[in-house]
């Protein structure tokens, strides 16, 4: 079985944001350890990348890979 890290960093980013885009419908995903597990472990490459996490735009436009984010 892999781990995390040995996924492809684009189908995380891809999977975290779909993930992410379903808590309004399904709030239980907020407690989900794999979610966490997900984004501590994109917080902690995105730094690595020079990313200021607390600044939600920087974090959304890594996530995106610099594409525009819909804010709506």
């Amino acid at each position: 079985m892999k781990s995390i890290p040995d996924y492809e960093l684009t189908d995380l980013k891809r999977i975290y944001r779909t993930l992410h885009s379903q808590l309004q419908q399904d709030f239980e995903l907020m407690d989900s350890g794999f979610l966490q597990d997900l984004q501590d472990y994109l917080q902690s490459r995105a730094s690595g990348d020079g990313v200021d996490i607390s600044v939600h735009a920087q974090w959304a436009a890594w996530l995106n890979d610099g594409k525009p984010v819909s804010c709506g």
